[in-house]
Order: C-alpha cells, then sequence, then structure tokens
C-alpha cells in the first residue's frame, strides 16, 4: 500500500494526516501528487468525494516556504460555493499551519473588512469564491502579482454557475510564473477551453470516483396529494438518521423547513436567501447528527459533501436526469446503500417517467398517504409486486 511519504509528501505534513487517522492516499491523490510536487501543471477528472481537496492542498503547502506577505499570497484557491470554501478551508489551515504557513478563506455573505485585515497581517495560502476574491483586488486589499499556485476547484460547477468568466478575470491577474491546477468532473464545453487556454502542457489523471450510480442506490417514486406531502416526507424522514430534502427555488425551501418543523422533525435549510451563518450553522448541525433533515436548493447543496446521508428527498421533483443523478449522488457513497426518493404531484408524474426511461430505471409511481406503513420500509417492499398500487400515467 503507497503511503503519502513514497509519493513525496514531506514528514510534518504525513505526521499531521496520521493524527486525523489519514494513512494511505486515495487514487486521484497518488496519481496527481508527484506531478504537482514536480511542479507540472495537473488536469485531474474526479468528482467531488473523491478526494481531491489533499491532492491538490498537500503539494501546494510542501512546494510554499513560510514568509507570508501583507497583501500577496503565493497560493490561491479558487472555489464556487462558500460552503465548499470553509470545507477546504478547514484541511488547508492546519496543515498549513503545521509548516508554519498562514491560511486565509474568503467569500461572499460575510463582513469584508476581517478578511481585508488578515489579509494585511500576511498570508501564504488564499482560498475563496471568485466574486469576493475579485472585490478584494479591487479594492487593492489583495495583490495576485506574486501568485505561484492557483487552483481551480470543480471547474465543472463554477462553469454550471456562470463563474468561468470571473475565473477567467483572476488568472490574466496572475502575471508571475506559476502552477495551476485544475479539477473537475467534466472536461468539456468551457471547462477545455479553461485547460486548454490556461494550463501550460498539464498532464491528466482521471479517476472512475466511487461515485454512486443509478444501480447502486434504491429508487422510489411516490404519488401523493399536496396537502399530505409535508407528511408523507416526515414519515420517511423520522424512519432514517440523515436525510436530505431537495426543493427548486427559495420560497419553496423556507415552507417545506416551515412545514417539517411543525410537524416535530429536526430540521434545517440552506439557500442563497439565509445569512452565512445560518447556512453554516444548519450544515453543521446537519453534518454533526443534531439535524436530522436538511432542506436545501439545487445552487445552495453545491459543494456539501456530508458523510451518511441515507435518503435524498426530492420533495420538488427534478426538471431532467442530469439534476435527478446530481442530487441523488449525496447517498450511496462508498460502497453504502442509499435511498433517492421522489415525491410527486399530479401534474409531476409524466415527467418522472420520462426520467425513468432515460436513466433505465423500472419503477413504477405508486400513490401513498401519511399513514402508509410501508414509508417506515421504502427500502425493503418492491414497488412492482402487488405490495404496491400503480398509478396509471
Amino acid at each position: 500500500m503507497t503511503t503519502f511519504g513514497e509519493l513525496g509528501i514531506c514528514e510534518p505534513l504525513e505526521s499531521a494526516l496520521a493524527r486525523t487517522g489519514v494513512h494511505s492516499p486515495f487514487p486521484i491523490q497518488a496519481l496527481a501528487i508527484p506531478d504537482a510536487l514536480a511542479g507540472r501543471d495537473v488536469c485531474g477528472k474526479a468528482k467531488t468525494g473523491s478526494g481531491k481537496t489533499l491532492a491538490f492542498a498537500l503539494p501546494s503547502i510542501q512546494r510554499t516556504a513560510p514568509g507570508a506577505a501583507p497583501k500577496a499570497p503565493r497560493v490561491l484557491v479558487l472555489v464556487p460555493t462558500r460552503e465548499l470554501a470553509a470545507q477546504v478551508h478547514g484541511i488547508l489551515d492546519p496543515l498549513a499551519s503545521e509548516v508554519g504557513l498562514r491560511s486565509v478563506v474568503t467569500y461572499g455573505g460575510q463582513p469584508i473588512r476581517p478578511h481585508i485585515k488578515a489579509l494585511a497581517d500576511g498570508t501564504d495560502v488564499l482560498t475563496g469564491t471568485p466574486g469576493r476574491v475579485i472585490d478584494l483586488v479591487d479594492q487593492r486589499a489583495l495583490s495576485l502579482h506574486d501568485i505561484r499556485t492557483v487552483v481551480i476547484d470543480e471547474a465543472d460547477r463554477m462553469a454550471d454557475m456562470g463563474f468561468l468568466p470571473q475565473v477567467e478575470w483572476l488568472l490574466r491577474k496572475v502575471t508571475a510564473p506559476h502552477q495551476t491546477m485544475l479539477f473537475s468532473a467534466t472536461l468539456d464545453g468551457d471547462v477545455g477551453y479553461l485547460v486548454r487556454r490556461y494550463l501550460a502542457d498539464p498532464v491528466f489523471h482521471e479517476v472512475v470516483a466511487s461515485e454512486p450510480t443509478v444501480e447502486s442506490m434504491t429508487h422510489r417514486f411516490l404519488a401523493v396529494h399536496q396537502m399530505d406531502k409535508a407528511k408523507v416526507a416526515a414519515a420517511i424522514i423520522r424512519a432514517h438518521r440523515r436525510t436530505i430534502v431537495f426543493c427548486s427555488t427559495k420560497r419553496g425551501a423556507d415552507r417545506a423547513r416551515r412545514d417539517l418543523a411543525d410537524l416535530g422533525v429536526k430540521v434545517g435549510a440552506i439557500h442563497g436567501d439565509l445569512r452565512q451563518q445560518q447556512r453554516e450553522r444548519s450544515l453543521a448541525a446537519f453534518a454533526g447528527g443534531r439535524l436530522s433533515a436538511l432542506v436545501a436548493t439545487d445552487v445552495a447543496a453545491r459543494g456539501i459533501d456530508v458523510e451518511g446521508i441515507d435518503v435524498v428527498l426530492h420533495y420538488d421533483a427534478a426538471i431532467d436526469e442530469k439534476e435527478y443523478l446530481h442530487r441523488s449522488g449525496r447517498t450511496a457513497r462508498a460502497g453504502a446503500s442509499g435511498l433517492a426518493v421522489s415525491l410527486l404531484l399530479w401534474n409531476e408524474q409524466v415527467l418522472a417517467e420520462r426520467i425513468c426511461r432515460r436513466l433505465g430505471i423500472d419503477q413504477p409511481v405508486v400513490e401513498v398517504f401519511s399513514n402508509d406503513p410501508r414509508l417506515s420500509r421504502l427500502n425493503d417492499w418492491d414497488p412492482a409486486s402487488g405490495d404496491a398500487m400503480a398509478v396509471s400515467g
């Protein structure tokens, strides 16, 4: 079994990883770290949950000598969302401290003054969302002229969220010779252009991540009535340890959270209209097991990587197969079982049947009410059997 030391990682960083229970590298780490340590531009194709944060964090930190300068970090890590920025910083910061480096994180939804002060005090590594990093450059609180390592994480999500023009603006401001590392679940379209334009002779590494597939999870499509919908959801949530609930709009997420809370469910919410402190508090409570359910919009959920999600509940139906898979992929990770449940109103059933056809899912739509005992054992009964009442389309 390969160790981090055998990949070239220095003893202080390897020891720091060992203290957290991390002893051997994931595949993307084993592939990317040697080339990154050699200073090569690296393009990694890997999905969320594949361990790519350490693949760029360890080389970036090891190749940076201590000596934080005011307003002029030498490592810049760009991520698409606030939640992902906080998660990446949570991994980077203790490792950087281990070798005498200072790390700062910055993103919208928080006051900018503390970030300006932290940069003025000197930092080696800056992790942030593109918009907030641009704000700091515009206010002359941040200079990119000394950047020696640039990391673009979740580039495909940057593209989906319309952030690539901001990323390009920042890359054009990095004028010193530097190393660039880009990680993405896909490398086509706009992401492919970014690779061709801004990476110099990159080495490509691809890992078929242990992300859940259609076959690795259980699917249920339940026809519900509007007045009974929240009660059906509550019954499913009570039968499981940790459920993420997807809604299509911020207003719908707020309404679902209130309805579930009124039914006694310990539930939080994350979406773009909530203060960042509220979002972080809800996410921490959910990850820590103090909440059994987290209601999220699709955009706010990007970057969330919480282990042990038992159920993905499509409270509002997914609009297409891509959205269905992206949402459902929050469960059934690392070989664990997982359950994806869609709650469908009468006018959403045709959409669900189309998704099933395109993904090769052979499941009927089944009508249920909130007092149905099958809601507590959705993994165990076969909707195609006589135990299910199929609803004709």
